[in-house]
């Protein structure tokens, strides 16, 4: 009696178990499945910058168990690179992936959230925006856009870029017409260079015609890829007008909205995964680039003579301050972030800059 006992119990546990399955199998099937499309600045894939809304939506995949589901489509695609904004915007598509200094016309301050000459590293710009006000900040003037941005990936401190003749002193940038963005564009326009914005996937070509004297990209892991070897000689360095470049996921508010609070943190958390897995992969991949350009395609690597910096410098804190000084909101971000820069800078000259130099002499 006891045995058939144990085993009607075991019974009445197994038809339990087998109850609660089937009902949480019905509530997953019963779940919503949201399939969105993101559109991109970057060619289809591209290392680095294209694969970084590619590994999103996969962990957004994974994470969710298939209730999300988002499909990344290269620039030109579905929406030309610089029709993102306005895409994600007006709600055409979800989500787009891109770099905040493309819209200045738009939105100025939205340059503070890429990349701002002799700014913040990579690093800095993290902490900022993640622990220094300046994510609160980026939402509010991308919500009047009805727009959601989310930092997606950063390329560290970029290459100022290639040349086909010697940088040897401020002359020799006047009349250069070149592709450079951002507020770095505006430095370079008043040094006397001309600067010229487009796309990723029209560089080579532009530069190996004679369209563009000279191109800026974002450093040796994309610039090889690209094959800029093959059309410039010269490879200037440091990249003073984007010292830690932060890449953007944007998110049509609407849709966001509309999203169950489970899949917004899943979208959040994989945005900050690759946020640094990004990093992470520039970090890996630049100094084998660079030995490569250097070694294999005799590549002349020169860095920028130190006056020619330094024109660069007082050129851009002249910039900043008079952009700042008039549009009220380019002074609210502008202050958040020189407030940040100040304080970092000062802790990070007695730890990181002190360790390096020790390390490096």
């Amino acid at each position: 009696m006891i045995k058939n006992n144990y085993l009607y119990l075991l019974a009445l546990l197994f038809i339990v178990s087998c109850s609660d399955n089937i009902e949480n199998t019905e509530a997953v099937s019963e779940q919503e499945t949201y399939k969105w499309r993101l559109v991109t600045a970057w060619p289809k894939n591209y290392p680095g910058l294209g694969m970084a809304p590619e590994r999103i939506a996969q962990l957004v995949e994974q994470m969710s168990d298939g209730q999300m589901q988002i499909t990344v489509f290269g620039a030109g695609e579905q929406v030309p690179a610089f029709g993102v904004f306005d895409a994600v915007s007006s709600g055409s598509h979800q989500m787009g992936h891109s770099g905040g200094y493309f819209w200045k016309g738009k939105v100025p301050a939205a340059q503070f959230f890429t990349g701002v000459p002799f700014g913040l590293t990579a690093d800095e710009i993290n902490a900022w925006t993640n622990r220094g006000g300046g994510l609160e900040l980026w939402r509010e003037i991308y919500e009047p856009f009805n727009i959601y941005p989310i930092p997606a990936g950063n390329t560290g401190t970029q290459m100022f870029g290639w040349f086909n003749k010697e940088i040897n002193s401020l002359d020799d940038i006047k009349g250069l017409k070149m592709r450079i963005p951002g507020i770095g564009g505006e430095v370079f326009k008043r040094a006397g260079g001309i600067p010229v914005t487009l796309p990723g996937g029209e560089l080579f070509t532009a530069l190996q015609t004679g369209v563009i004297d000279a191109t800026e990209w974002v450093g040796p892991y994309n610039d090889l890829t690209f094959g800029f070897q093959q059309a410039a000689k010269y490879y200037y360095y440091p990249g003073w007008h984007e010292p830690g470049s932060m890449l953007e996921l944007l998110i049509n508010i609407d849709a966001w909205n509309s999203l169950p609070k489970h899949l917004q943190v899943i979208i959040e958390t994989a945005s900050k995964a690759v946020n640094q897995d990004i990093l992470d992969e520039y970090t890996a991949r630049n100094n084998t680039a660079l030995v490569e350009l250097v070694n294999v395609h005799n590549v002349q690597l020169r860095k920028l003579p130190d006056d020619v910096i330094a024109e660069f410098k007082v050129i851009a804190n002249d910039i900043l301050e008079e952009n700042a000084a008039n549009d009220e909101t380019v002074n609210k971000v502008y202050q958040s972030y020189k407030k940040f820069k100040d304080g970092v800078s000062a802790y990070h000259k007695i730890s990181e800059d002190a360790f390096v130099e020790a390390r490096n002499d």
